[in-house]
């Protein structure tokens, strides 16, 4: 993990800081997560005190761009970050369902839109090099609780 981290960091001509190896243990522990900077800022100054949150921003910037995180807007006023897999070379994100309800956010692994891809491709003479799809709605859960919550009004 950490390797991996420290050779990213190396080809892109950036050392490795005590901060930088931090912030990736924390990304890499929740990697199935979509935490803001602030979320991530709690997570790290239990173990870093000293941190600022203008490191994070920083950090997070970098990451980004060197290719260890990718940044989402799921437009409720976040940006929110995720670990890119080392093993991964897929170069398409997944998609996520948003629930406009409680702010969940469910990771879709299923890539539904490689056939809509090829058409594009082909009808317009352009190559896709990825796309970001986000279904908002309202999950399980909050259906659940609507269901039940409007029985108990009767």
């Amino acid at each position: 993990m950490v390797d991996y981290l420290r050779t990213m960091l190396d080809k892109n001509g950036y050392k490795t800081t005590v901060q930088r190896k931090v912030l990736y243990e924390v990304l890499s522990e929740n990697k199935d997560k979509h935490l803001s900077t602030e979320e991530i800022y709690d997570l790290i100054k239990n173990r870093y005190p000293n941190i600022g949150i203008a490191t994070i921003y920083r950090t997070l910037l970098l990451f980004e761009e060197i290719g260890l995180v990718y940044k989402h807007n799921f437009d409720d006023g976040y940006s929110r970050y995720e670990i890119l897999s080392q093993y991964s070379n897929e170069v398409h994100q997944h998609h996520h369902l948003l629930c406009k309800q409680c702010g969940k956010i469910i990771e879709v692994k299923e890539d539904l839109m490689n056939t809509l891809e090829e058409i594009i491709e082909k009808q317009y003479n352009f190559e896709i090099l990825n796309h970001v799809v986000k279904f908002t709605g309202i999950c399980a859960q909050c259906r659940d609780k609507e269901n039940e919550d409007g029985r108990k009004e009767t």
